[in-house]
């Protein structure tokens, strides 16, 4: 098996996170994190932009049990490419607690979608942002939506604040549920008020198969840990504006920081501050997740 030196510049994940304050109800779902390797068994994408630091199952059970989540969803990481086998190995490892978000090519068949159903898979995700990834034309993801749809998945975009115009058309043509990730990077410099962050939920408010996930203030934030107190507005207006249509994860194990490590500690407190309620932190981290991902078992 070939050998992965993770890159020199790489930021490995906090090992001993702080203890959150805030006590999570019972039944919360991390639905974003993602698993990487380790790279002897699960080799690294050839084609991938970075290599990272071996963060597998164990590691990412253990902070659920620290932090006090009931279940995780696991997003297939980019550097793994459309290899799907450390993601599924954690699904299975999961005990019927993780639910999976898979990465996907046009020419998968019926069979092999089928396998990942039955082992926990219930989403694809479509990655926009250049540094990551090269996006394909839009004829290729439409190829991947009618095979899943039939499925009941959705899909998962992730893309730049700045993208949302050129691709609208194309998000807004899915018909099975999209979920944006990082609340689709909004310029928390710019005032939650002005006209980017309003296309953004303009979108949102048009499409009720349109879902959000307030998570990353580490990737968004300017002002900094540990109270993110910047993107604090832009996610609290989401939660509050649409409550049955939010997710919250840690995006364990941080990939692709440069600057810090966020505590995961820190980023389980900044929860009451998006949700400032009891209603609203179990639709943001029980009802919502487990519609979504566990529909099956309820």
């Amino acid at each position: 098996m070939a050998a992965f030196t993770m890159d020199a510049d790489w930021l490995v994940f906090d090992p001993e996170p702080s203890r959150p304050t805030f006590t999570l109800p019972a039944g919360s779902v991390d639905a974003h994190c993602h698993v990487f390797g380790p790279g002897d068994v699960f080799p690294y994408a050839d084609e991938r932009k970075y290599t990272p630091c071996d963060a597998g199952k164990d590691r990412l059970f253990a902070l659920r049990d620290f932090l006090g989540v009931e279940r995780n969803v696991i997003v297939q990481a980019t550097c793994h490419g459309s290899d799907n086998r450390a993601m599924l190995d954690a699904l299975a490892g999961a005990n019927g607690r993780a639910r999976g978000v898979a990465t996907l090519r046009p020419d998968v068949s019926v069979s092999e979608l089928s396998e990942l159903h039955d082992a926990g898979v219930r989403g694809v995700r479509f990655n926009y942002v250049r540094r990551l990834v090269d996006p394909e034309p839009d004829s290729y993801y439409h190829r991947i939506v009618e095979k899943v749809a039939p499925f009941g998945w959705h899909v998962v975009i992730y893309f730049e604040a700045a993208d949302l115009v050129e691709r609208r058309s194309f998000f807004t043509s899915i018909e099975t549920d999209v979920v944006v990730d990082h609340m689709g990077r909004p310029d928390v410099t710019l005032p939650v008020d002005g006209p980017a962050f309003a296309a953004f939920l303009t979108l949102m408010d048009e499409h009720e198969n349109f879902w959000c996930k307030v998570t990353c203030p580490e990737r968004l934030s300017v002002a900094g840990p540990p109270g993110f107190v910047d993107v604090v507005p832009f996610a609290r207006r989401v939660v509050e504006r649409f409550p049955t249509r939010v997710l919250w994860g840690t995006d364990w194990p941080h990939p692709n920081l440069h600057d810090y490590m966020p505590d995961d500690g820190a980023i389980v407190d900044f929860i009451p501050g998006i949700a400032p309620t009891p209603e609203l932190q179990r639709k943001l981290l029980v009802d919502n997740p487990m519609r979504l991902y566990w529909r099956d078992d309820q």
